[in-house]
């Protein structure tokens, strides 16, 4: 099959890593836009991706481009396209969209209308015709529409990459799985060093550490893919991939990677995420407030997520409970650099220290900020990976 556009969504801000990652993959970079990364290649290759993509929510294959001004074109120009070849008539379809067009004041209408096209090509052909639903566990095909240009692509992820299915016990306000291995791309960490985790909750941003450090594939962990619903899917041809692939690098760490949190139930539950990853070896997991974490001795990185009043309480509560960070900060971590994601600025300049960074993010729609600190320990140090 020759190769088509492949687009990898992310969320805004998060195009530098995702880019980077894709690099270090020996894929090309085509173009990149606010919310995603376009390269190419063919359905093995949104296997590989979907399997090792670690910031990317979605992988778009690209299945036709065509014009249509309103909804009756769109149905016209998407019945042109052969989706028996892709569907099966026993199937089951889902189609989501981004859609800004004149003539569509109800985007669940231009979804019906391509829908139906699908749908009334296929029985057309076979006699029979897939079901349709909101279910994105199947067959997904996404709707580009912007003026006159229509994109049509199949989500060969099918539920988003984020869902890596180890995170059955959620705890309060966690950050998506995408979000928190951005998160720790952005830092200096070298994995070679330390990597403390206060406040972690349900213990997604260690298990993600973890899951990098060991060089084990996120995708991986899941055992459905949209592209597994397409007629073209081949098994053999997906076991020669998956094979390809290492399923890690290593299995054991010379350096510590701890999680710690004042709830003991929040433990249990990262405890037992870490479990379903498969990474709860190498993550020292302790109940304690963020004050009494011991670091091990530098250089590492300790990266906090902490409440930020959006969700979860008010600004006046916070400030003491920011100090705090600083103090701690100043106290224990010296020779680390220290970073503390957060979507309230000014809740967050009561930490107290000078910030060598402000690195930019979204949390869902969330305006965010990853703080960053160097923690001198004497004299100045250049050991740790750079800044992108």
């Amino acid at each position: 099959m020759s190769n088509q556009p492949i687009l990898i969504t992310c969320p805004k801000r998060g195009t530098s890593y995702l880019e980077e990652e894709l690099k270090s993959l020996g894929f090309p970079i085509v173009k990149v836009v606010d919310a995603g990364v376009f390269t190419e290649g063919n359905l093995e290759d949104c296997m590989r991706l979907n399997l090792q993509i670690r910031t990317g929510l979605r992988v778009l294959y690209q299945i036709t481009e065509f014009e249509a001004e309103d909804a009756e074109a769109l149905y016209s120009e998407a019945l042109k396209v052969k989706w028996n070849e892709w569907i099966t008539d026993n199937g089951y379809l889902c189609v989501i969209s981004s859609v800004i067009n004149p003539s569509i004041d109800n985007t669940q209408f231009a979804r019906m209308k391509l829908k139906d096209a699908v749908v009334d090509q296929i029985r057309e052909v076979t006699g029979s015709r897939p079901d349709s639903g909101p279910d994105q566990n199947k067959t997904v095909l996404f709707l580009y529409w912007r003026e006159s240009q229509v994109i049509l692509y199949f989500d060969t992820s099918g539920r988003p990459l984020s869902n890596r299915g180890y995170r059955v016990h959620p705890w309060k306000a966690p950050v998506r799985e995408t979000l928190a291995a951005a998160i720790i791309s952005a830092t200096r960490w070298d994995q070679k060093s330390h990597f403390v985790n206060p406040m972690c909750g349900s213990g997604t941003i260690a298990i993600e550490a973890a899951l990098l450090a060991l060089g084990r594939p996120p995708g991986f962990l899941r055992s459905n893919f949209g592209f597994m619903h397409l007629i073209p899917f081949d098994q053999s041809a997906y076991k020669l991939v998956k094979d390809s692939i290492p399923s890690a690098t290593c299995e054991q760490l010379l350096f510590s990677i701890q999680a710690s949190d004042i709830d003991p139930e929040a433990i249990e539950a990262a405890r037992h995420n870490a479990k379903l990853a498969g990474v709860d070896h190498v993550i020292e997991f302790s109940v304690c407030d963020f004050c009494d974490v011991d670091l091990p001795s530098s250089p590492g990185v300790v990266v906090m997520n902490p409440e930020y009043g959006e969700r979860l309480g008010a600004d006046k509560e916070l400030v003491s409970f920011y100090r705090e960070i600083g103090d701690f900060f100043k106290l224990k971590a010296a020779g680390y650099w220290a970073y503390v994601f957060t979507g309230n600025l000014s809740v967050g300049k009561r930490i107290g220290l000078r910030t060598t960074r402000k690195i930019e993010f979204f949390n869902g729609p969330i305006d965010c900020r990853l703080m960053e600190f160097e923690l001198y320990s004497g004299t100045k140090r250049t050991s740790f990976k750079p800044a992108d």
